[in-house]
């Protein structure tokens, strides 16, 4: 079984800055991580590479840093990893992305899954898995939260839904995009660790794959941020002192008074 998994080296989340002139992340001289939410499709697709055999490529599209990214996932398991990179990508929207990186998948070769993280924590939109199954024209699962069955043709899964649960069976090759349901990652073994800092990590640009130019980066991004604001709080709770029962009483009153102003009650 061939397994493609996409990741995105993040900021962590305590570190995360926007430049208010191009409404992009700066990413230069932030501390980043591996998409925390990636790390549930990671596994998964280890387990299933157990189970079944196979082979793992993790692809992440970014700067020359987040070759950390991927060697973090070689270490927990996975086979071999590309590394997408270069200015033009630069200021990449999530349809930009899942062009270039569906762009990636296809030069990498034939595949039967792709395992996604459900979102990432940056920029909270859940939409470049479902664009690369779109680029891909392959059958998509959003918010899988269990893998029932799968064999060389098709593959079962259980989708979390507003209701609860529901059940789907798709053809192969399929996308599935994963939530924190479905596994419990695992930590990188100093075996692993060896093995990822010997491997050797390609290094991919517009060269190496058959790109639309006017499709990548801030340029080739339909969708930007036209402007950032800083919300101001200018609310000013009443702080109300008991201190016997008459104020305590006096307490109660003002609260019944306002709610019931409110409509609340």
């Amino acid at each position: 079984m061939q397994i493609i998994i996409p990741i995105k080296q993040v900021p962590e989340t305590s570190n995360v800055k926007m430049n208010e002139e191009t409404g992009t992340m700066v990413r230069e001289g932030v501390e980043s991580i591996v998409n925390p939410l990636d790390l549930y499709a990671i596994e998964v697709g280890i387990q299933l590479k157990e189970e079944h055999g196979g082979k793992i490529t993790v692809i992440t599209m970014g700067p020359p840093s987040a070759d950390k990214a991927l060697r973090e996932a070689i270490a927990m398991g996975c086979d071999k990893g590309i590394l997408v990179s270069g200015k033009e990508f630069a200021g990449s929207d999530t349809w930009a992305t899942s062009y270039t990186l569906s762009s990636a998948i296809k030069e990498a070769g034939e595949f039967d899954l792709i395992i996604a993280g459900e979102r990432a924590t940056d920029g909270d939109t859940g939409q470049v898995g479902p664009g690369m199954a779109s680029f891909l024209d392959i059958p998509l699962a959003t918010y899988t939260s269990k893998i029932v069955k799968i064999n060389s043709k098709n593959i079962v899964v259980e989708r979390l839904i507003e209701e609860g649960y529901e059940t789907l069976k798709m053809p192969l090759p399929a996308l599935l995009t994963v939530v924190k349901e479905i596994s419990y990652p695992r930590l990188p073994t100093l075996r692993g660790k060896q093995r990822a800092k010997k491997t050797a990590i390609p290094l991919w640009s517009k060269s190496n794959m058959k790109l639309k130019q006017t499709n990548l980066g801030l340029k080739g991004s339909p969708t930007r941020v036209v402007k950032i604001t800083h919300p101001k709080v200018t609310r000013r709770g009443t702080i109300v002192k008991v201190s016997d029962e008459k104020t305590l009483n006096e307490a109660v009153s003002r609260m019944i008074k306002f709610m019931l102003g409110k409509g609340l009650i």
